[in-house]
């Protein structure tokens, strides 16, 4: 009687549109912070900026994504743990 979930995989359809995406974005950024009318010091300090963004980003990301397993490892532990007790318990058993 326990249901196991379903796991839900991205399509590669899904995965070809975020990386395109992101590197719509990037480039995007870096041309305009390439010719932008300022001084090279001040395009160098953009563009560490966007790296920085960038590589935060993906941090967040992963640790966001971390979280969520663990809390699906901790939910079917405790799933488990309550369907032992279910399976171990008999209501009409007799009391002694």
């Amino acid at each position: 009687m326990s249901e196991t979930p379903v796991k839900q995989q991205n399509t590669t359809a899904f995965y070809g549109q975020a990386i395109a995406s992101f590197a719509l974005a990037l480039t995007a950024v870096s041309v305009g912070i390439y010719s932008l009318d300022a001084s090279g010091w001040i395009r160098a300090f953009l563009a560490i900026s966007v790296l920085y963004l960038t590589t935060s980003a993906f941090t967040l990301s992963k640790v966001i994504r971390d979280r969520q397993e663990a809390g699906q490892i901790v939910s079917r532990v405790d799933q488990a743990r309550l369907e032992k007790i279910l399976a171990d318990h008999d209501p009409f058993k007799p009391v002694v």
